[in-house]
């Protein structure tokens, strides 16, 4: 997987890429991340990117010209459009679906944004995905692209030690992930729950979907709504509903 980055602080991009199982993967050969310094297009000496909106308002926008020639740069001679996923609060949210689709790519290209947002004619015409990471605002695009980078490199084979963990984990299965233990078995005078402990590994299958089932009902039930769910499924979460009328 090959990320191409577009954007104003290249060094906040390349520090977090190359950390802990991005790092060790780009190490590798498996990713590969290359920063485009979009100031380096400005179009003039002072490395202007930014002027006031047309219409009025508070801050600065982002210029079309700058992001367009950095992104003719990167791209260069091919004559297959990129992808390029412009990170904004206005976009899809981003989910584990997603990511999982994003790293059958070969290449994606991340454009960040900055100050109070990009001249809509250049997304226009390079823009093939508009992402946000949630409902909120930060600062810029990198925190963003750090994020979806990392959830999508997971996804690329080989990049997790163990390619089972990448399969398990929250949302995969649409739920969220059931509670871990490891050693000590006893901590502050409570144990590792005994069927974990027990090697019977059809009645450990069966707790850990429990206890996803539980998490998810408990924490994010609207999530429920688009999970298949079995016999025993729906006998438990049963269970779970007649148990929070008691209280």
């Amino acid at each position: 997987m090959k990320f191409t980055v577009l954007t104003l602080f290249p060094e906040m991009i390349e520090q977090g890429f190359h950390t802990s199982i991005t790092g060790r993967a780009a190490e590798s050969g498996l990713l590969s991340l290359r920063c485009v310094n979009i100031r380096d297009y400005a179009l003039d000496r002072y490395g202007h990117v930014d002027d006031y909106p047309y219409g009025g308002g508070a801050g600065m926008v982002m210029q079309a010209p700058p992001i367009y020639r950095a992104y003719q740069d990167a791209v260069g001679e091919r004559t297959i459009r990129p992808r390029l996923i412009y990170l904004t609060p206005q976009g899809k949210v981003f989910t584990q679906a997603m990511a999982v689709e994003l790293a059958k790519e070969e290449e994606l290209f991340i454009l960040c944004g900055h100050y109070e947002g990009v001249d809509e004619r250049v997304l226009d015409e390079i823009a093939t995905d508009r992402i946000s990471i949630g409902d909120y605002v930060l600062t810029g695009g990198e925190l963003p692209a750090l994020v979806l980078m990392d959830a999508v490199s997971r996804m690329v084979p080989g990049v997790l030690s163990n390619e089972e963990s990448g399969e398990t984990e929250s949302f995969m299965n649409g739920l969220l992930e059931y509670p871990q233990y490891t050693r000590p078995e006893v901590f502050l005078d409570r144990p590792v729950p005994e069927i974990l402990r027990s090697g019977h590994h059809a009645k450990i299958d069966r707790w850990r979907r429990n206890e996803s089932l539980r998490r998810t009902y408990e924490v994010r039930p609207e999530l429920l709504e688009n999970i298949e769910l079995d016999k025993e499924d729906r006998l438990f979460l049963h269970s779970l509903k007649a148990e929070a009328k008691k209280e």
